[in-house]
């Protein structure tokens, strides 16, 4: 999949996403924060407007797309790039993991790996933000933040390579 960014000056941004049979779905983000959705039938046709939506709605629907209310495939690791070197990661503690059943104070994540747990999700529980008395239990999905070479050092401590 291919992603084609150009700059609109005096409006925005304009962001066109490569689909199947040459489609390509067009997003333009303006300066506002308004964004704009149009479907292309290939890269030389005009765009069809699909919607139009609030900078505010833009952002909700945009971490369901991503994942951050609900995933459908269980994945060991997801990633977002929040800059060019900081990521939000969403990790499983399984029990082979070396930090299942200590507190974040006894993991002492942060100071091993430099990555920040910001949210835990349990079951249909969402702790954030966590203290560091919370116990870190199997089937926890942990919500960290770092760059990528500290999240690569978190997952040593999962126990499992992902």
């Amino acid at each position: 999949m291919t992603i084609y960014e150009s700059d609109l000056p005096g409006v925005g941004k304009k962001f066109e996403v490569e689909l199947e049979n040459d489609e390509r779905l067009v997003i333009v983000t303006h300066n506002t924060g308004k964004r704009e959705v149009y479907l292309k039938e290939n890269p030389d046709a005009d765009g069809d407007k699909l919607f139009e939506v609030s900078d505010r709605l833009a952002r909700k629907v945009g971490t369901i797309l991503e994942g951050a209310y609900f995933q459908p495939v269980q994945a060991e690791a997801v990633e977002t790039m929040l800059s060019d070197d900081t990521f939000l990661e969403w990790f499983n503690v399984t029990d082979t993991a070396e930090i299942a059943g200590q507190t974040l104070e006894e993991a002492a994540i942060r100071e091993r790996t430099g990555v920040s747990v910001i949210a835990i999700q349990r079951g249909d529980d969402l702790i954030s933000p966590p203290t560091p008395e919370t116990v870190l239990e199997v089937g926890d999905t942990l919500v960290v933040v770092g760059e990528r070479e500290e999240c690569a050092e978190f997952e040593t401590l999962l126990g499992d390579e992902i």
